[in-house]
């Protein structure tokens, strides 16, 4: 998987921290090239050494991925400098700030549409031009539970990740016969800015796999579906959330709690 990956052409957005730095860090160790992408210059930019201090090759590209201009701009940039572009992981993106539906206004929904969903709009037609005269590419959005089930108090972004997946199929259609996949993935409850114990406790009481994500565990999936290995999967979300979605109810309201499972004492061979 990581052969196929070397010494080919990576923007990550929103890679400044979190899930984003992870991702563009392990490309980085495969051989990869990185544009490495932050609304933030100086963020970018500490990423881009992190990257090239390991001996990576990598350069920050900052934009903010709602502006065309900027969005061009970068696009520019990468072209010019390394003349392909393999590979875009869409990861940019906004939570905050949590706002009840009754108290939302205008501007919280345009401001975190804009970023989440017309920012993935952006650029990925800017990749998909330059991917479709290539004759091959991928393209990975990033999007969330909250596209199919939802949060309290997080109408604008689940509705922006329920977009992003509908995107996701559609743009497979219309990039398919140009030799480009589009997939998602789907991450879970992730520690991306190190929670404290009690925190990660009660995240971690209702995980089936009984831990909280850590921004490495995407990174893994994204790069398996940039891959030669993923090379007939287009179209198609992957969730990555120790099990979350799976369940009927939480592990605290569950019929059966994972509390009265049976100990591994109790378990006998069969006969």
């Amino acid at each position: 998987m990581a052969k196929s990956l070397q010494e080919s052409v990576v923007i990550v957005t929103g890679a400044g921290r979190g899930i984003g730095r992870s991702i563009a860090e392990r490309f980085g160790k495969v051989g990869a090239t990185v544009a490495v992408n932050d609304i933030d210059a100086e963020t970018a930019t500490r990423v881009a050494n992190t990257i090239t201090s390991a001996g990576g090759s990598a350069a920050p590209v900052p934009a903010d991925v709602a502006d065309h201009t900027q969005v061009t701009a970068m696009f520019t940039y990468v072209m010019d400098k390394w003349g392909s572009l393999d590979i875009l992981i869409n990861n940019a993106g906004l939570v905050s700030p949590m706002l009840h539906f009754l108290e939302a206004d205008e501007t919280w929904w345009r401001k975190i549409i804009d970023v989440n969903l017309t920012g993935h709009f952006l650029t990925s037609q800017q990749a998909a031009k330059i991917m479709a005269k290539q004759g091959y590419g991928t393209i990975i959005h990033m999007s969330s539970g909250g596209a199919t089930r939802a949060h309290r108090s997080f109408s604008a972004y689940d509705a922006s990740k329920g977009g992003i997946e509908a995107l996701t199929r559609a743009m497979a259609l219309d990039l398919g016969p140009y030799g480009i996949r589009v997939c998602a993935l789907v991450p879970g409850a992730i520690d991306t800015q190190g929670l404290g114990e009690e925190s990660r406790r009660l995240r971690e009481d209702n995980i089936p796999l009984g831990r909280i994500g850590e921004p490495d565990d995407i990174a893994g999936p994204a790069l398996f579906l940039a891959s030669d290995d993923a090379r007939y999967i287009t179209g198609v979300t992957l969730t990555v959330d120790g099990g979350m979605l799976a369940q009927q109810r939480s592990a605290s309201t569950d019929i059966m709690p994972p509390s009265s499972f049976p100990s591994t004492a109790s378990l006998h061979n069969s006969d």
